[in-house]
């Protein structure tokens, strides 16, 4: 019995799992869809079983690093770049459960909430939080975080 079960540890651990008081952790796999930087440092999404994590995105353009100077398009432009990392995943924003929204105004807040409502449809993801976002000349980031 013992070799047995130091044979199914073996195969677990070999397998890149580590298990812990009986559950082993789901596999990790890093998304990103195809016109994402690949020189960026960061991973658009990692997929963590049926967990989507993705990192901030704002509205830049990923060629020219220059986000629109109309805030609504810089939203719809920060929008598609979460589509695509959730298509990338075989998701899509009705997948999504969580959404941090960071502005540098919270004035903004009416007009990102109008374009916001076109990709996220009921029900709604969970509230976001707001802060002022640093640095890179943006005026929205937003992070979520979806299940398949």
């Amino acid at each position: 019995m013992l070799n047995l079960i130091s044979r199914l540890i073996y195969r677990l651990t070999d397998a890149g799992y580590v298990c812990h008081g009986g559950r082993c952790p789901p596999s990790k796999k890093i998304v990103t869809p195809k016109d994402f930087p690949a020189a960026w440092p960061y991973s658009a999404g990692l997929l963590a079983g049926d967990m989507l994590y993705l990192s901030g995105q704002i509205g830049a353009d990923f060629k020219n690093q220059k986000a629109p100077e109309n805030f609504d398009d810089e939203m719809r432009q920060c929008l598609n770049h979460v589509g695509s990392i959730l298509q990338a995943a075989g998701m899509d924003f009705s997948d999504v459960i969580a959404a941090q929204v960071y502005l540098t105004d919270i004035d903004l807040f009416p007009r990102m909430n109008a374009v916001d409502t076109q990709a996220f449809k009921e029900p709604r993801p969970l509230p976001p939080r707001w802060a002022k976002l640093a640095g890179v000349g943006a005026h929205v980031e937003i992070m979520v975080t979806a299940r398949k």
